[in-house]
């Protein structure tokens, strides 16, 4: 009888790339997992541990399992990188990002720098900024949160919070965003609170330095910064239910095309900005092909989730039967590749400001002068705009943005 486990060949080949495996037994490695993606310095894999998929990267000093078996399946782990316990599917973690034990993290996240989350929290196609801290018993998928400055002032979701993203009608056009892209890559914002035992029926859009209160159930955006909100429903709420009436269609719409915008900017960061820090990294290039294949999935999600949703509208009112008749068109704007506000004014200043290879993305974004730090929100916020026009432009009745005239 041929006792020897799966892998045990390639668990040897990590022994000697000075991998630490305290139990070698113990390992499960699929036959998929390329072991020239896996780093040997400091990286750790405990016992329970099983790693699979052909686009599994684990870069120096990553730590897998330390609190109980982790699975790994196409993941991309940047240096640093500690999950302590659950289930990790097809996203990427950038330096020291941490989850806690009984964690579920599906395709299409990414934890950027030192965000991290305690015991059983569940991500799926959400995307944390650096610092971001997330508590205990956590549901938050389809979410994008931004915010804070380090891991003593940073945005937070508190224990036992719930992003509600699936409706009635069984659509998951509902994609939040806390915080913004183009603001939030400078890493120098107010953080955003989201009080404990609480939730946000999205898509909503929430401002900087917000805090919602604990217990409070946010169903409306919250576009100014600096609130303090608590929210609920009156005692005894009972009305008649309307399947499929989309009442408040054109702000789910305008909703997500803001976080389209947003993922669009987010792509240009990282191509432009981001790309060559992820250069001077073991594995860094891996790290970034896998960041920016999430941001192309992210896309396509929200893309997808909103075609079905426009399949669905009734049309009965000339907003919703545009938006029926476009939602294809509304698709093609966000695929089809078309000049974009290339932000040169930035790119040449932060270039010239950034010589020095040895300081890492933290210390560079946040060491700009804030005049340059300026110009760069300028640019992504132009990036932003010119995409949410041309959504309003192709959808005129229902008046996407009329707010902004």
């Amino acid at each position: 009888m041929d006792l020897k486990p799966r892998g045990y060949d390639k668990v040897v080949e990590l022994i000697k790339k000075g991998v630490t495996v305290p139990n070698p037994f113990s390992l499960d490695i699929g036959d998929d997992v390329d072991v020239a993606r896996i780093a040997g310095k400091d990286v750790t894999l405990h016992p329970g541990c099983r790693i699979h998929g052909a686009g599994t990267v684990i870069s120096p000093g990553v730590e897998l399992g330390v609190e109980a078996p982790v699975t790994l399946d196409g993941c991309r782990l940047g240096q640093g990188v500690e999950l302590k316990g659950g289930y990790f599917k097809d996203s990427v973690f950038l330096e020291k990002a941490k989850m806690g034990s009984g964690a579920q993290v599906r395709e299409g996240c990414l934890l950027e720098e030192e965000a991290n989350g305690a015991h059983c929290v569940g991500l799926k196609q959400t995307i944390l900024f650096p610092f971001v801290t997330l508590g205990s018993l956590i549901n938050f998928c389809d979410c994008f949160i931004a915010g804070g400055v380090n891991r003593g002032n940073h945005s937070e979701v508190g224990s036992s919070y719930i992003h509600f993203n699936f409706t009635p009608d069984g659509d998951k056009a509902t994609a939040s965003l806390f915080g913004d892209v183009p603001r939030g890559v400078m890493l120098d914002q107010p953080p955003i609170f989201l009080g404990g035992q609480g939730g946000a029926v999205g898509p909503v859009r929430v401002g900087f330095g917000t805090v919602i209160a604990a217990g409070s159930i946010l169903r409306r955006d919250i576009h100014e910064d600096g609130k303090l909100v608590a929210a609920d429903l009156p005692p005894d709420f009972v009305r008649d239910r309307h399947p499929f009436k989309y009442g408040g269609l054109t702000r789910t719409v305008r909703n997500n095309v803001v976080f389209l915008a947003n993922l669009a900017a987010l792509e240009e960061w990282y191509k432009k900005v981001r790309r060559p820090f992820f250069a001077r990294q073991e594995m860094g290039e891996l790290v970034y092909e896998g960041a920016m294949e999430v941001l192309a999935l992210a896309k396509e999600e929200r893309l997808k989730r909103l075609q079905v949703m426009g399949e669905k509208v009734p049309g009965a009112d000339p907003g919703s039967r545009e938006f029926r008749e476009r939602c294809v068109e509304l698709r093609r704007l966000f695929t089809t590749a078309f000049e974009l506000p290339d932000g040169q004014t930035f790119l040449t200043a932060f270039r010239a400001a950034t010589v020095d290879v040895d300081v890492g993305y933290i210390e560079t974004v946040q060491g700009l002068a804030p005049d340059i730090s300026a110009v760069g929100v300028k640019w992504l916020k132009r990036i932003v705009e010119t995409l949410c026009a041309k959504a309003d432009a192709l959808l005129p009745t229902m008046d996407l943005f009329a707010d902004k005239r």
